[in-house]
């Protein structure tokens, strides 16, 4: 992969995760954050992870002051753009926002340049519209943090060139990550509609006092999410009936059918529901230990990422 430069707009918790990715794959990184300190704290923060990125053979083969030299704080935002053959914007979850940003790199950036948003709930359609570069702007929103966890899903607005999407998708993928190619938006993307439908019915079985919040998340932990961990759901359900999904369809959507009826509410997830659900996490998990269990949950990311690597290479995807 030949390298380019990357602009990253916004060096907040998703951007300096970016940074780490395509840095790791080569390429220079610019960051710029309207907030004057911000990229600086965000180096700071990347410093102090390379090494742990490095003992789990997740650096591409680099050493952490490799990828550290290849990432450089840009004064203003011209200077970042300058040159940029791809820009990662991070803001905050704010349309207007979105919109004021969106009009500045689109001033400002080279002809070319692809025009990605992190956003992970706002359309591209209300906030690239008006734009006379429209045609490059899209989502890119990692499921975080991207570093680790290679899926991004790429979400066209109704007037998004698909050669830039298709040119998005292979520029993903040459660094190591795993597009989820939208052929539209919708309310959601791909990610947070599957995660809010199994949330829906976690928080349903709780509400109705089916099982507690800890038996849901052995269902997951201990169960579906090991499977998942390596193939989808569709996959799944190809490899448990003997002749395969059709197979499978034909044994057992009668079974899910006769659910159906009784998943057409919502449970108010800021109702009663919580009460249970908090108590149930605090009781596992002390407020005071949550930044340590969240460095916890980071290093097993770690672990996962350099196994699965590690099994991919000696038993094949």
């Amino acid at each position: 992969m030949s390298v380019v430069k990357v602009a990253i707009i916004g060096t907040g918790f998703v951007g300096r995760a970016w940074a780490i990715s395509f840095a790791r794959a080569g390429h220079a990184v610019a960051l710029w954050d309207a907030a004057a300190a911000a990229p600086a704290t965000a180096l700071e923060y990347i410093e102090g992870l390379l090494p742990d990125l490095n003992r789990n053979d997740l650096l591409g083969g680099a050493k952490p002051e490799e990828i550290r030299a290849r990432m450089h704080v840009a004064a203003s935002l011209e200077e970042a753009l300058a040159g940029a053959e791809y820009v990662q914007e991070s803001t905050p979850e704010n349309v207007p926002m979105k919109r004021e940003i969106f009009a500045r790199l689109d001033v400002a950036a080279p002809p070319r340049t692809i025009l990605a948003s992190s956003t992970s709930a706002i359309l591209p359609s209300k906030f690239t519209e008006t734009l006379a570069g429209r045609a490059r702007c899209l989502v890119v929103h990692p499921i975080n943090p991207p570093y680790l966890i290679p899926a991004a899903e790429i979400v066209p607005a109704p007037w998004t060139d698909p050669a830039i999407v298709e040119r998005a998708a292979g520029f993903l993928r040459a660094a190591g990550h795993a597009p989820i190619v939208m052929k539209r938006e919708i309310d959601g993307f791909v990610m947070n509609r599957l995660q809010g439908a199994l949330l829906e019915e976690a928080f349903r079985l709780v509400a109705q006092g089916y099982a507690t919040a800890e038996d849901i998340d052995i269902g997951l932990r201990d169960g579906l999410a090991l499977r998942w961990s390596f193939i989808g759901p569709f996959e799944t359900i190809d490899l448990n009936a003997p002749a395969g999904v059709r197979d499978y369809v034909e044994r057992y959507q009668s079974v899910y059918s006769n659910i159906f009826e009784s998943v057409q509410w919502r449970a108010d997830w800021g109702g009663p529901v919580l009460d249970a659900i908090e108590a149930d996490r605090r009781a596992a998990l002390p407020a005071d230990r949550l930044v340590e269990r969240q460095a916890w949950r980071d290093r097993r990311l770690m672990a996962l990422a350099a196994h699965k690597r590690r099994v991919d290479r000696e038993i094949g995807r």
